[in-house]
């Protein structure tokens, strides 16, 4: 058996009881939007303030990407608002990161807020009890 295997199916396991494509989805779109106006100097003067709006959303994305990682529980308002703030992201942010960061944002939204927890595991089954007749005698 190699070595790995054993960190791989941690790993996997991790993966498979949280939202984690849709987090990655939301990380991946928030790193496009806050990239893009992270310019050499001379752009962003002359960009001025409205870059701000850019790194702020792409900022709270990446935090909502990596909450639904940490606590999934919070998959439904985390994709609510992942895929608000790729909306907005569409018109504040240079197209949404040139759509690609907004396209990536409602997937990612989506799929956080679609996801549901798998199904525990299953109780074991109680033992056979052999039925008693009742101790006073009486019948039903």
């Amino acid at each position: 058996m190699p070595s790995d295997l054993r960190p791989r199916a941690r790993f996997r396991r991790w993966r498979r009881g949280r939202p984690f494509w849709g987090g990655f989805a939301a990380v991946l779109a928030g790193a496009w939007i806050c990239s893009l106006p992270l310019a050499p100097l001379k752009v962003m003067l002359t960009q001025g303030v409205a870059g701000i709006p850019s790194v702020l959303m792409g900022l709270v994305m990446i935090v909502l990407g990596l909450s639904v990682w940490f606590a999934p529980h919070y998959r439904s308002l985390a994709g609510v608002v992942t895929t608000l703030i790729s909306v907005a992201a569409l018109v504040l942010s240079n197209l949404g990161g040139f759509l690609i960061g907004t396209l990536l944002g409602i997937l990612g939204g989506g799929l956080m807020f679609a996801w549901q927890p798998g199904p525990a595991a299953p109780a074991p089954a109680p033992s056979p009890t052999p039925q008693h007749p009742s101790p006073q005698g009486a019948q039903p």
